[in-house]
C-alpha cells in the first residue's frame, strides 16, 4: 500500500470520530515493512485513546517494531486526558511516521521533533490539502485560540431576510432548511441574539426531515441583555441555554472558547451577524439565497464598518450548491485588504 493510499484510508477512518468537541478527528493506519496494512485506528472523542494508540492496541507486543504509522495529524506531544502519542509510537518501535498536517497547538504540537530526536524517520505533508480541508474548522480554532465561526443567513436575491411586516417563514425551501439543520448538528454551539428569540421563538435544535431530533445537538447560546420569557421554545432544548449578557463579540468568543466550544454557528439576525463581521471574527459564511425579491428594509447585514469601497470585505467563494430552488454559497474572507490587516 502506498503512503497516499494509506492516508486516504486514514482520512476515511477519521470520519468515524465525533465532528464536534475539543479534539480533532484523526485516523491512523500502520503498515508493516512490506507496506501491508496491519492495524488501523481512530479517535473516538475526549478521554478515549488517540488514533495512533488505538491502532497500536490492535497489535501484539512488538508487532509495530519496524513499521510505518500513517496518521492524518502530527502525533501529539503532550499529556492531557491521555499520554503523548509520540512517546507511544517510540515505545512501540515504529520506524517511520508519515503524517499530513502539523499540529498547530502550542501544548500539543512538537510530536515530529520528538520522534526525530528518538531516531524515528518522519515524513510530513502527504495529502495535506485533503486533510486541511477535512480538519479546517478544528485547525482554525487551534491556530487562533478561538472557535471556528460560521455566520449563516437566508435571504432573497436582493439581500432581504424578511418582508416589510417582519415575516420571514419561509424564504427558502425545505432542502435548504434541512441543510441548515445538518450544519447545526456539526456545530458545538448555535448563537443567536435576544431579538431573534423574541421575534421568532426558535428551538435552536438540529432536526431531521421528519422533525426528529438528530443525535448530536448544538448548545444554544443567547446573546444580549433583554429577558426571555420562560415559555420560550429554547428552554425545551436538550442542552441548557447559555446566556451571554454582553454586546462585545470578542468577549463572547473568548468565553465560548473557554467553555470548550470549537465550532460555532451564528444564526441570529443582522445585528449579531454584523457585529461578528465588523470585528473580523468570521471564518466562513453560509449564505442561503432564495430566487425571490422582497425589497424594503430588513437587510441581511447592517453597518459593518465599510465607509468607502476601499474598506470592502472581500470574500472568496468556497462552493456554490443548488438545494431545490435555492442556492447555498459558502465563502471565506479573502486574504487581502482589510481582512488580512486585521488578522482574519
Amino acid at each position: 500500500m502506498t503512503w497516499d493510499a494509506a492516508m486516504r484510508t486514514a482520512i476515511e477512518l477519521a470520519h468515524n470520530g465525533p465532528a464536534t468537541g475539543v479534539n480533532p478527528r484523526v485516523g491512523c493506519v500502520i503498515l508493516d515493512e512490506s507496506g501491508a496494512m496491519i492495524a488501523e485506528g481512530w479517535h473516538r472523542g475526549v478521554g478515549t485513546a488517540h488514533a495512533e494508540v488505538d491502532a497500536l492496541s490492535k497489535l501484539p507486543d512488538g508487532g509495530a517494531r519496524g513499521a510505518t504509522a500513517v496518521v492524518t495529524l502530527e502525533p501529539c506531544n503532550h499529556t492531557g486526558h491521555t499520554g503523548p502519542c509520540s512517546e507511544a509510537l517510540i515505545a512501540a518501535g515504529v520506524a517511520r511516521v508519515v503524517y499530513a498536517v502539523s499540529d498547530p497547538g502550542h501544548a500539543s504540537g512538537g510530536g515530529a521533533a520528538r520522534l526525530r530526536e528518538a531516531g524515528v524517520e518522519v515524513v510530513s505533508g502527504v495529502l495535506a490539502v485533503e486533510v486541511e480541508s477535512f480538519l479546517g474548522d478544528w485547525l482554525t480554532a487551534a491556530k487562533l485560540g478561538r472557535p471556528h465561526i460560521t455566520v449563516k443567513w437566508a435571504s432573497s436575491l436582493d439581500g432581504r431576510t424578511a418582508a416589510a411586516d417582519g415575516t420571514s417563514k419561509w424564504i427558502t425551501g425545505a432542502a435548504a432548511r434541512q441543510r441548515v439543520h445538518e450544519q447545526r448538528e456539526a456545530s458545538d454551539a448555535i448563537v443567536v441574539g435576544t431579538g431573534t428569540v423574541l421575534a421568532d421563538d426558535p428551538s435552536l435544535t438540529a432536526r431531521g426531515d421528519a422533525g426528529e431530533l438528530l443525535s448530536t445537538q448544538p448548545t444554544p447560546v443567547v446573546v444580549g441583555m433583554r429577558a426571555i420569557p420562560r415559555e420560550a421554545a429554547v428552554f425545551r432544548h436538550p442542552h441548557p441555554v447559555i446566556f451571554e449578557g454582553t454586546h462585545d463579540v470578542a468577549e463572547l468568543v473568548r468565553d465560548l472558547h473557554g467553555r470548550g466550544f470549537r465550532r460555532v454557528y451564528v444564526e441570529g439576525g443582522p445585528t449579531l451577524a454584523s457585529a461578528f463581521v465588523e470585528a473580523s471574527l468570521v471564518d466562513e459564511y453560509a449564505i442561503y439565497l432564495a430566487p425571490t425579491l422582497l425589497g424594503g428594509g430588513h437587510l441581511a447585514l447592517g453597518d459593518i464598518g465599510v465607509a468607502t469601497i476601499a474598506d470592502q470585505r472581500a470574500l472568496r467563494i468556497l462552493s456554490v450548491e443548488q438545494l431545490g430552488a435555492d442556492l447555498l454559497i459558502r465563502a471565506a474572507p479573502a486574504q487581502t485588504g482589510r481582512a488580512q490587516k486585521e488578522g482574519n
